[in-house]
């Protein structure tokens, strides 16, 4: 029984790498979801390195900042439904924005203690909101209203699929973890 190389040396020594391209390939100028991946990633960094260059914050607490100026009150958890976002993410940005006096929690069992924005936390809202919208606008620049209603449907359609086949291939985590609102 040979065992398989665990060097490049070793892999060469026995024609073991495999140096030309393959046949059958993805051609990554065509492939729609690394394209989206790609498009998501650069909007992600820059909304991230404004928000920090500015406010100090990134995007994960901007994330938790918006959803609770939109439902105060939600629980850590319901913010991890509602953001499609990890625990553990959720609960570092709470930290954050609670040592910021952005946000407070009120009474109630860990994991369901409501979540508020404090005034602060919502004039801090209100100024970073901009960042946010200007990769609104970034996408939809040259869209008329009509073409953006219909990306913004064909991509709430992609993530119910998505969400659906995750289900269906029984995907750790919940499908929420895909969400669409």
């Amino acid at each position: 029984m040979t065992s398989a190389p665990t060097t490049a040396t070793d892999a060469a020594v026995t024609g073991d790498i495999v140096a030309d391209p393959l046949e059958t390939v993805i051609d990554p100028d065509e492939f729609t979801p690394r394209l989206l991946a790609l498009l998501s990633n650069a909007l992600v960094y820059r909304e991230s390195h404004e928000l920090r260059r500015q406010f100090k914050l990134g995007t994960n607490e901007w994330r938790v900042i918006s959803a609770l100026s939109m439902r105060p009150g939600m629980s850590a958890t319901e913010v991890c439904e509602f953001l499609g976002m990890n625990k553990s993410v959720v609960s570092r940005s709470v930290t954050r924005l609670q040592l910021r006096k952005l946000i407070v929690l009120s009474d109630g069992p860990r994991g369901s203690r409501p979540l508020y924005l404090t005034r602060a936390g919502a004039q801090m809202h209100d100024k970073m909101l901009p960042v946010s919208l200007r990769g609104q606008e970034i996408i939809t620049e040259g869209l008329g209203a009509t073409e953006v209603a219909a990306l913004n449907e064909v991509l709430r359609g992609m993530l119910l699929r998505i969400r659906s086949d995750a289900a269906l291939q029984g995907a750790p985590g919940s499908p929420s973890q895909y969400p669409i609102d």
